[in-house]
């Protein structure tokens, strides 16, 4: 009996986001913000173990990191990475540093619900519950587009 072939059109390869690479942006994206480092946590001596992963995945993770533009590596002539010097914006986000559209209208849709509940009168607690009900009502995908644009700093004009 053959081996599957793993070039056959249809086989996926194993998914490592979030068994691999996400764990180590997120220990990157950690160490990079504490002083300790400096900013530039070094690989193998402060991201593997802040990571929790073995080495040669924590290596494997830096790499794809990089060459998605996640992370900006420090290399050695060989070219293996050394430390990380920066990370994106959109890493930023992922890793929970900064807020995204979607967690920040959640945020806003429990605030909502929360003033509603504790208001101290039947008045206020109907106006939080409409305004609670009326966002509910816009929608996730349109609620995201308004907090990318309020986490932006840009508000579109009405026409």
């Amino acid at each position: 009996m053959t081996s599957p072939d793993p070039t056959a059109p249809g086989d996926l390869l194993p998914d490592v986001w979030f068994t691999r690479d996400l764990p180590v942006l997120r220990a990157i994206a950690r160490l990079v913000d504490e002083p300790k480092h400096g900013g530039a946590p070094y690989l193998l001596g402060s991201v593997v173990p802040g990571s929790g992963l073995p080495k040669a995945e924590v290596i494997a993770a830096a790499k794809a990191l990089a060459s998605a533009g996640y992370i900006e590596p420090l290399t050695n002539h060989a070219g293996d990475i050394v430390r990380i010097t920066a990370i994106s914006a959109e890493a930023r986000r992922l890793a929970g540093l900064w807020p995204t559209p979607q967690g920040e209208w959640e945020r806003l849709l429990e605030q909502l619900a929360v003033r509603a509940e504790r208001a101290p009168t039947d008045v206020e607690r109907q106006r939080w519950r409409a305004l609670a009900e009326a966002a509910a009502a816009v929608g996730e995908h349109d609620g995201a587009l308004l907090m990318s644009s309020l986490i932006g700093g840009y508000v579109p004009r009405a026409r």
